[in-house]
């Protein structure tokens, strides 16, 4: 039966009115337009709008480009491109949107491929999201946050048992160029307990991007994954939306309950386009050429991973240190944020050892808490054999070691090949949480030692 106007409630039929009126008003307010003063390198100067930090402009006729204001001065706003500025000229109209960016939410996402903005590159059609939402997000309250106490299984066997982590943990995959970061990524995509994944690509390079998806990811990856992507041909502002909206994405499933797996390669990038951003506005240059709001602006992104009264986004961010400097700048205060940190060593990855994961130099700093007290014990087991073969490896290499003179020494050599086994994983090999720790207790039982 159809509902006539005279049937609805007169109080609907008012808001329906007032909606209607509202809306005209705001479709006949004249438009403020204002003008580019302005090209100098990687920004532009636009006088005659009031805009705030963060809102949309439309810059140019026709096929004009959308540019963020980053700065507002007396005289008018600063602002960066979302895209090419090829044809922008001093004089050019500038006609703000009078929002910041939007980002979409839901499980319509899962499958795929977005831009730093959050718009479909796949060709798979318009997105069925549940809604569009500000990039700006509440971080979560310090005492609101629930503690982090459950595991959360990865799939790989050195990480699940020597370097656990916690669902609503941030650790960081620490690693120069050509050292495994990515291949360690998509394994841990493809192989995590999650609900859902969300996998930032931020300045990647472009033919990358495809075998990521199709080689390493994979259809059943991509199915249960949304991957935003920002490749680094595109401007600084772009790579740095595309580590926002892949965090916004997954705040907005921890808002509904999930648990939640954010990956991002790489966090380096993302500072190197906010150091882009910063000098282009007249930061000065402080560690290394970073500006200042470089390393606040880590801090912010990073805190609003975690826990939430309910539900959880567990980050992992790859971190690639310049010339295997691992207290250079970026490195060092990641370092100091993250709940724990993966090593992956050079040496291990030319030997062909696969994930290379230095294993004492990697640390979890909640896998006591999320472990039982025996998978703390059999862990600790086998880090005093690999720390004593490491401290004794120079009297092996020429031949000076005393067999007898240190038994953990003596099971390290003795079981050289089953702690090799145990270590590696094939990229295509998926270990369960509880059989890589019943592996790991027939290792500790067969090299014959207790914590």
């Amino acid at each position: 039966m159809t509902t006539t106007a005279a049937q609805t409630p007169a109080s609907a039929v008012r808001r329906r009115a007032d909606a209607r009126l509202s809306d005209a008003l705001r479709a006949a307010r004249p438009q403020r337009v204002g003008r580019v003063s302005s090209v100098v390198g990687l920004g532009l100067d636009i006088v005659g709008v009031e805009c705030a930090v963060g809102e949309l402009i439309s810059v140019g006729d026709g096929a004009s480009v959308d540019v963020e204001v980053i700065a507002t001065t007396r005289d008018g706003v600063r602002c960066m491109p979302l895209g090419r500025m090829n044809g922008i000229v001093p004089g050019a109209p500038a006609r703000p949107h009078g929002r910041p960016i939007l980002v979409p939410t839901g499980t319509g996402l899962l499958g795929r491929v977005l831009d730093g903005l959050g718009r479909p590159i796949d060709g798979k059609g318009p997105l069925a999201s549940d809604g569009w939402v500000p990039l700006d997000h509440e971080t979560p309250a310090a005492l609101d946050r629930a503690r982090i106490d459950t595991p959360l299984a990865l799939g790989v066997r050195v990480l699940d048992t020597l370097t656990t982590v916690g669902r609503g943990q941030r650790l960081g995959l620490f690693a120069g160029s050509g050292v495994g970061k990515s291949s360690l990524l998509s394994m841990i995509a493809r192989g995590t307990e999650a609900e859902v994944s969300v996998i930032a690509l931020v300045g990647e390079r472009g033919r990358e991007v495809r075998e990521f998806l199709e080689d390493d990811l994979g259809p059943e990856g991509l199915a249960r994954s949304i991957v935003v992507v920002s490749t680094s041909d595109e401007p600084a502002l772009m790579r740095l939306r595309a580590a926002f909206v892949a965090t916004r994405i997954a705040e907005s499933f921890r808002d509904g309950g999930s648990d939640v797996t954010l990956m991002m390669d790489s966090l380096t990038r993302v500072a190197m386009a906010q150091r882009e951003i910063g000098l282009s506005v007249g930061e000065p240059p402080a560690t290394r050429g970073y500006p200042p709001s470089t390393f606040s602006l880590l801090a912010q992104l990073l805190e609003r991973a975690g826990t939430a009264e309910r539900g959880s986004v567990t980050g992992l961010y790859t971190v690639l240190v310049d010339g295997d400097d691992h207290n250079e700048p970026i490195a060092d205060s990641a370092r100091s944020i993250l709940d724990g940190h993966v090593v992956l060593d050079r040496k291990l990855a030319i030997t062909g050892h696969f994930p290379s994961v230095d294993a004492l130099g990697s640390v979890s700093r909640v896998a006591s808490r999320v472990n039982p007290a025996e998978r703390t014990r059999l862990a600790t087991s086998l880090r005093r054999v690999l720390a004593a073969r490491a401290s004794a490896q120079d009297l092996l290499d020429v031949g000076a070691y005393q067999r007898g003179s240190n038994p953990l020494v003596d099971a390290a050599v003795d079981n050289e090949a089953a702690i090799a086994a145990f270590l590696q994983q094939g990229m295509d090999q998926r270990c369960g949480a509880e059989d890589s720790w019943r592996a790991l207790s027939e290792l500790v039982r067969q090299l014959g030692v207790a914590a």
